[in-house]
């Protein structure tokens, strides 16, 4: 199914609450398969899946903050004490969100990049900017150098900084370390030629490979099974891997930049010669002074944002396949229309209009559904961010990005812009409070940096209540699967008699699963375990799936109004199959949404 076909809540009653309709899955059971983050060969991603064309936002909200996520029609849950990567789900409330320093520098250099202070790729500079002050140097230069040099030093600072952060998302630095801020520092004109290679002029330094290899070093002593000398980062490892990430986006117009001896320098980019090494601080000057006037001359751009349906667009498209193929290094043979439709556009959410409600149904300007956010910059798309709007929540599924920019940091300024969505966007829905990113695996050095995003909550596996990041970090830092709501203290509002009959019954769901499910075999995926196939058990289990809605080929009925079969292998079968999904989805699912038999 596309999202081509549009789906609004006039094509059915409302499942509950008055908005989207009704919603139809169908059980594909267990799927394991090997995972994408550890890509170990031994141990496997673990989870169940549900393949559905239609579903409200209400229910898909609802599976959300039962662990649930969707790839395209495709929905998936962890079992989390059987998969490799335990993936929990992870929110903010938006209102309560403090942007990081690095976050705010984020914002900041973007804007500089649209006031046309700075470039994104080196290949942007123009030749009506190249404008020559030589002759101004000698009575300007000295009185303008430190004014000029500052901005200079602060700004190679920062894409340090930016280079780190990247290393973080990259896994190579991990991401539970408390990296200090980079600083670069000017070479003293006696020392340049002197520490410098070649013809080449050393102008800036900056030693912070060395602080960042110590404090990896020393969080890596405080964690236990982890083998400090061996997975150490020498200063020498830690400038090279930085000094790469650089030069990836070639962030550093006018400079050579190498390492050395664990240092990263910043060199003149063309060779000088000994007249012009005897100028000294002329020639320095002259180069700044022309850069500052590159700036005042810089032409302005504009960032424009469209939030539409999610639909087919070939420039999507390409933009998608460029970004896989640049930065996940994925084949171009491996890249299909198809398989981007599938992962990308399809959804199986029915759309809600934002007219057509009562008062008390408050729904954003655009609506209910699934969405892709375009990024242009002067009209040419360099992100596109895809996207869930639902009634509590904007969800983050996926964001590609145009490689050419990726000093900007795409990834985090987009995640802030969503942010800032949710908040303006109360004023017209007043549930819509929080901001989801998806899945946080803490085993995974790649996905940590979502907890950088505070305050933030994780989804407790086991009795899904939301618990504090800070709470739940000491608990993940000693094994990957945690019942994180162990750790809570039950709050007054969580003691009242309807709370603690929901406790007791996810616990009790949670007994049953390690009890019932615990074979492994793709094949015997449904079988509940044989000890716990007693008379007594059997009724129960019946007895919890009477009310679970059915459709077989057209008609809707509760299990309980349907015939027994004759063929009692077929029947105990099928009641193993509701079961198990009565599990996953939770009792109210269950009876709202139609369990498609296929």
């Amino acid at each position: 199914m596309s999202s081509k076909k549009a789906k609004t809540k006039n094509e059915a009653s409302s499942s509950r609450g008055g908005i989207g309709g009704e919603s139809i899955v169908a059980d594909c059971g267990r799927n394991k398969s090997t995972c994408g983050y550890c890509k170990s060969s031994t141990r496997f991603s673990i989870s169940h899946g549900l393949w559905t064309e239609r579903l409200t936002v209400n229910d898909y909200q609802a599976l959300l903050d039962r662990g649930w996520r969707r790839s395209g029609c495709y929905l998936y849950k962890p079992e989390m004490e059987k998969t490799c990567c335990p993936s929990y789900t992870i929110r903010l409330k938006a209102s309560d969100f403090v942007p990081s320093k690095e976050q705010q520098r984020v914002r900041r250099r973007l804007e500089r990049f649209l006031d046309g202070e700075l470039d994104a790729k080196p290949s942007e500079q123009t030749e009506d900017q190249d404008v020559s002050f030589s002759g101004e140097v000698s009575v300007l230069g000295r009185k303008s150098l430190g004014a000029i040099v500052e901005p200079i030093m602060k700004d190679l600072s920062e894409q340090i900084d930016n280079a780190v952060q990247r290393c973080i998302q990259s896994g190579e630095f991990p991401s539970n370390v408390q990296i200090p801020n980079a600083s670069v520092k000017k070479v003293l004109s006696a020392k340049r030629k002197k520490l410098a290679e070649g013809s080449e002029e050393l102008l800036y330094t900056s030693n912070i490979a060395f602080p960042i290899g110590a404090a990896i070093k020393h969080t890596q002593t405080l964690e236990k099974g982890i083998n400090v000398e061996e997975n150490r980062l020498s200063p020498e490892a830690v400038s090279e891997k930085l000094l790469s990430a650089m030069s990836k986006v070639g962030e550093f117009t006018g400079f050579s930049v190498k390492v050395s001896k664990g240092h990263i320098n910043f060199l003149s980019a063309t060779q000088v010669t000994s007249s012009d090494r005897n100028e000294g601080e002329e020639s320095l000057c002259a180069t700044t002074i022309k850069s500052s006037s590159n700036k005042l001359h810089a032409r302005k751009r504009k960032l424009e944002m469209h939030l539409k349906r999610s639909s087919f667009d070939p420039g999507e498209y390409e933009l998608y396949k460029r970004y896989q193929i640049k930065v996940h290094n994925d084949k171009p043979e491996s890249i299909s229309e198809t398989s981007y439709k599938r992962f990308l556009v399809d959804t199986p959410l029915i759309e809600v209009p934002s007219s057509g409600h009562d008062d008390e149904e408050k729904v954003p300007p655009c609506g209910f559904g699934s969405f892709h956010q375009q990024y242009r910059v002067d009209d040419r798309l360099i992100a596109v961010g895809v996207i869930d709007i639902l009634p509590k929540c904007l969800s983050s599924k996926y964001l590609f990005w145009d490689p050419d920019f990726a000093s900007l940091s795409l990834g985090n300024y987009s995640a802030l812009q969503e942010i800032d969505w949710v908040k303006q966007n109360q004023a017209h829905c007043s549930t819509l409070e929080y901001y989801y990113l998806g899945y946080y695996i803490h085993s995974c050095n790649k996905m940590r940096y979502k907890a950088a995003y505070r305050p933030s909550e994780l989804l407790c596996p086991l009795r899904y209540q939301w618990v504090p990041f800070e709470v739940a970090k000491p608990l993940l830092d000693k094994k990957p699967y945690s019942v994180l709501s162990n750790i809570t203290k039950v709050s007054s509002s969580s003691s009242s008699p309807q709370a603690s009959e929901t406790l007791l019954e996810s616990t009790s769901e949670h007994e049953d699963m390690e009890q019932g499910d615990t074979n492994d075999d793709d094949d015997e995926m449904y079988n509940s375990d044989e000890d716990s196939d007693s008379d007594s058990s059997s009724s129960r289990n019946r007895s919890d799936i009477t009310n679970i809605l059915i459709s077989l080929n057209g008609p809707r009925l509760r299990y309980k109004d349907i015939p027994r079969f004759k063929n009692p292998v077929v029947q105990k079968q099928l009641e193993s199959m509701l079961v198990s999904y009565r599990k996953v989805v939770g009792a109210e699912l269950s009876e709202i949404m139609v369990y498609e038999l296929r």
